[in-house]
């Protein structure tokens, strides 16, 4: 039976704080009634298996010695080995790596993977940091971590401020721990060691997949689309590529310096090439610089978060001028903007299934390296459009039979998965 009050479990003092765990807590309570969840399960699911947070002394370049904090938290071990990726970045703390753990377990569940949800970070600014500190750091963190990870255990990924190579030094880091090559304790290598082709476009192409898929749901070509992306990391950027490809019309692009618009659609390949030169992207000269906060209220068909969290709010929700939203960031809206966006009738394609293509194919290269049998990126994009595509279709079929947003539908697809294994596998002792 459900909860007969709404579930408001005693959070721990870290968390309390923490606006992107409560969101996610939020999101978690929303599908106690869709899924008739009982306060036991409820109570398994919204605290973290295991967090650890570890202090990261490096010594800089200059010979001075600096401490930084890191954190890997694992979601849940039910499913599988925990599974996330590691952010460098200044904002991280203990709430947002928990969160976002929590919606990994969701993700995995809605694409049926066999991992756990599980995130990692260290609050530092990767661009204030040399290439041999940057190396000392990963290794050291990876050192902290060393007992709590491993290709049975905890599987890293890149993510926001992290990279191929960030990788490669961590499964250097763990394989001379244990003395023999293990390229499957981490996904998102380099090719040459073990990495997947087509990691690293991952993300985007599924994002470009369920845009796709949206717009048929809408009645929509892709000829009459345009769009409008925040971010141009790795996400942001292959997205911009993928859509263009298809013939959707990007109009305007922003990043964490600036933002530039152009009504009559941005030549990306042109602009890559600008950026990767170091250049500033809001000073392309075939577009217009704009102001960052306007961005996200640009017309368009379809708008695609791929930075930051929480940048949809009850404050610009209503601002909004699009017909879909596709989340390539990790928990761009706020629930106060979910019930907002709702009201309006603007479809919204939520993180947990739209950015779920990173996952899919650090899965592929899991099974790639533990096989020792490589794939074509033919048969990996293949598989990741098939998976991507199974997992819209079943979250749009369940949204639209039981009248839920797109959003309730996939964390109850998810949030099921889980739920269904832990009862199965039981409570020990």
């Amino acid at each position: 039976m459900p909860p007969s009050a709404p579930f408001h479990p005693e959070v721990p003092p870290m968390l309390e704080q923490s606006a992107s765990f409560c969101m996610a807590r939020s999101q978690l309570e929303s599908v106690v009634e869709v899924l008739n969840l009982d306060v036991g399960t409820l109570k398994r699911l919204a605290y973290p298996k295991r967090s650890m947070m570890v202090s990261v002394p490096v010594r800089m370049d200059d010979g001075r010695i600096e401490v930084f904090f890191g954190y890997r938290v694992q979601h849940s071990l039910t499913s599988g080995p925990s599974k996330g990726g590691l952010r460098y970045h200044p904002s991280v703390d203990l709430g947002e790596v928990t969160a976002l753990a929590m919606w990994m377990s969701w993700k995995c569940g809605i694409m049926n993977l066999p991992f756990s949800g599980g995130k990692g970070g260290i609050a530092v600014d990767p661009a204030k940091l040399s290439r041999n500190e940057l190396e000392r750091l990963t290794r050291r963190f990876t050192e902290e971590v060393l007992n709590i990870i491993g290709p049975r255990q905890d599987v890293m990924a890149p993510d926001m401020g992290t990279d191929e190579q960030t990788m490669a030094w961590i499964m250097d880091t763990y394989s001379m721990k244990i003395g023999y090559c293990c390229p499957e304790v981490v996904t998102g290598k380099p090719v040459e060691i073990g990495g997947c082709l087509g990691r690293r476009e991952a993300t985007g192409r599924g994002v470009t997949y369920c845009i796709l898929e949206a717009l048929k749901d809408l009645g929509i070509a892709p000829g009459q689309t345009t769009a409008v992306v925040q971010g141009f990391g790795n996400v942001g950027s292959i997205t911009c590529h993928e859509l263009s490809l298809r013939g959707i019309r990007i109009v305007a692009i922003g990043d964490r310096y600036g933002a530039l618009r152009n009504p009559k659609g941005i030549d990306i390949p042109a602009l890559t090439a600008w950026v990767a030169a170091g250049k500033l992207l809001h000073e392309f000269p075939e577009g217009d610089s704009m102001a960052p906060e306007k961005l996200l209220e640009e017309p368009c068909t379809v708008l695609v978060p791929a930075a930051l969290d929480r940048v949809i709010t009850r404050e610009n929700a209503s601002k909004l001028n699009c017909t879909l939203v596709a989340e390539g960031a990790n928990g761009p809206t706020t629930p106060d903007a979910d019930h907002i966006l709702k009201d309006r009738g603007i479809l919204v394609i939520p993180d947990v299934l739209c950015n779920a293509g990173g996952v899919t194919v650090s899965y592929f290269e899991w099974v790639q390296d533990i096989q020792q049998l490589m794939w074509s990126e033919e048969q990996v994009n293949g598989k990741l459009q098939d998976l991507m595509l199974n997992a819209y279709r079943r979250v749009r079929t369940l949204a639209t039979t039981k009248n839920l947003t797109m959003r309730t539908a996939a964390l109850a697809l998810g949030v099921q998965k889980v739920v269904a294994e832990m009862n199965r596998r039981g409570l020990f002792p």
